[in-house]
């Protein structure tokens, strides 16, 4: 049996992550340590929170002594690394939790995995590896042609892009100086279930559902590769198995829509099949985001032909079905939205 420490493990992507692995294996062990801050849900991992191969650890990866606990504990041979800061309009505000967590926290991990994997100069536990889940953020934005691959400069423009970026330099240097065994996967936007209520997606469906104002930066017309949740949870999956070390994945879906587009979709689904009063009259133009990207597209090309994963699940089917499942979770979307789902799982962990 693999055992897995899975940080963040309770966001969007680490808990579908989660959920996908337990579906697909049952030999594999997941412990999930995450610090249940504000985009933290264990509600989202509910389904699992007694599966005999799951274990939630409530922890902050910047805590040397309580991640050294756990490689004593469980004897990690996979470390998958969600955890991070990831909202951009925090990042402005208040750059330096960004820097703690995403850059720190990460350099802790390798730190800690090192120290636990390492068996003599420059070797380790076989099959040992350690990925770090980035974003092409890291990056910078593009024209209107062309696509990052994994050779591209990086050229981050906001705080929380710059602290990814450098996260990613770390893991890189560890690489290459102590060939401590790594690999990067740099993905486009997720979409999907559970993903926390204020990002594009669930907050357009929310708000929709609510009568509230559709908020859109700029004219809306920024470009994003959209790749649905579950397809990145298998290239993360392929990666940890059979990924190259030392190597980056890029990570997308080859499906680049602009935000006005998306908005305009999720109008139309819920007018024609839930509310007939929502419309685009619910639209309004906000100032647009301080450094904010105009076009992200990546060329997956390399793990295609690496590892033969490719992006499964089209746009269009993908869009209806997350617009689906947040409007049969609309109780979901209110707790999270509120915090009201926090007090009871901290009660219910804390009396463990």
């Amino acid at each position: 049996m693999k055992t897995y420490l899975v940080t963040g493990g309770a966001g969007f992507i680490g808990s579908n992550f989660i959920l996908y692995m337990l579906e697909k294996y049952n030999d594999v062990k997941l412990v999930n340590l995450d610090k249940l801050t504000y985009a933290g849900n264990l509600e989202n991992l509910k389904s699992v929170e007694n599966h005999p191969n799951y274990v939630f650890v409530q922890g902050d990866i910047c805590d040397r002594a309580a991640v050294e606990a756990l490689f004593k504990q469980y004897d990690f041979d996979y470390v998958v690394n969600f955890a991070a800061e990831s909202h951009v309009d925090r990042s402005i505000s208040d750059p330096e939790i960004f820097v703690k967590t995403n850059v720190l926290g990460t350099v802790n991990l390798l730190n800690i995995a090192k120290n636990a994997w390492q068996t003599g100069d420059d070797t380790y536990n076989e099959g040992a590896k350690y990925l770090q889940v980035a974003s092409d953020e890291v990056d910078g934005a593009l024209g209107e042609t062309g696509f990052f691959m994994e050779t591209t400069p990086l050229d981050p423009h906001s705080p929380y892009s710059s602290s990814k970026a450098s996260a990613d330099l770390f893991v890189k240097a560890y690489g290459d100086t102590y060939k401590f065994p790594v690999n990067i996967t740099r993905c486009s936007n997720n979409y999907g279930p559970y993903q926390f209520p204020k990002k594009l997606i669930p907050l357009m469906i929310h708000n929709t559902l609510g009568h509230k104002e559709l908020p859109i930066y700029g004219d809306g017309m920024q470009i994003r590769d959209w790749l649905y949740v579950e397809d990145h949870c298998k290239a993360i999956d392929m990666v940890v198995r059979d990924g190259k070390l030392g190597e980056v994945y890029n990570v997308g879906g080859h499906n680049e829509r602009p935000n006005i587009f998306i908005v305009k979709t999720i109008i139309d689904y819920v007018k024609n099949n839930v509310d007939g009063e929502v419309g685009e009259h619910m639209m309004k133009y906000v100032a647009d985001r301080k450094g904010h990207d105009r076009r992200y597209g990546i060329d997956p090309e390399k793990i295609k032909n690496d590892l033969g994963w490719y992006p499964e699940t089209a746009f269009e089917v993908g869009i209806v079905k997350t617009i689906q499942w947040y409007l049969d979770h609309e109780e979901w979307m209110n707790r999270v939205t509120s915090g009201a789902y926090q007090e009871y799982y901290e009660k219910m962990y804390a009396d463990r």
